[in-house]
């Protein structure tokens, strides 16, 4: 093989394995442990839904607040597929704002909260 063939061969095995590890370490890093765990399955634990739409900018927002934590999310999706209409489980809440959170006493927030508003409707403790 040609000395100049092999060493192309060389660098581009080179650039992709550091493409891989960098890749590898992106996943890995979003794959670990949030800050927020607890906080997260402390509202699914005492009660707390929220309610949004996959389309939403307020509820990626919302789930952005929570990092790697948003997985703990007492979240239920609310758009069709289609992004047309709202699941029956939705309506049948009678959830019309997305973002929209229904606590345990069956009040409820629309719109973006912020985590201390959370945690006083809940009484969960934030980190």
């Amino acid at each position: 093989m040609d000395k100049n063939l092999r060493n192309i061969i060389l660098v581009i095995v080179a650039a992709l394995l550091v493409v891989g590890g960098i890749s590898y370490w992106l996943w890995a890093r979003e794959q670990g442990p949030g800050p927020l765990d607890d906080f997260a399955k402390c509202l699914k634990d005492k009660g707390a839904i929220f309610y949004g739409a996959f389309w939403c900018p307020h509820c990626q927002a919302t789930k952005k607040l929570f990092g790697n934590s948003k997985q703990y999310l007492p979240y239920v999706e609310c758009s069709t597929p289609d992004s047309q209409g709202q699941l029956p489980i939705c309506a049948e809440k009678d959830i019309k704002v997305y973002p929209t959170w229904v606590f345990p006493d069956g009040s409820r927030t629309e719109g973006e909260v912020s985590l201390q508003e959370l945690a006083d409707k809940t009484g969960c403790t934030l980190p």
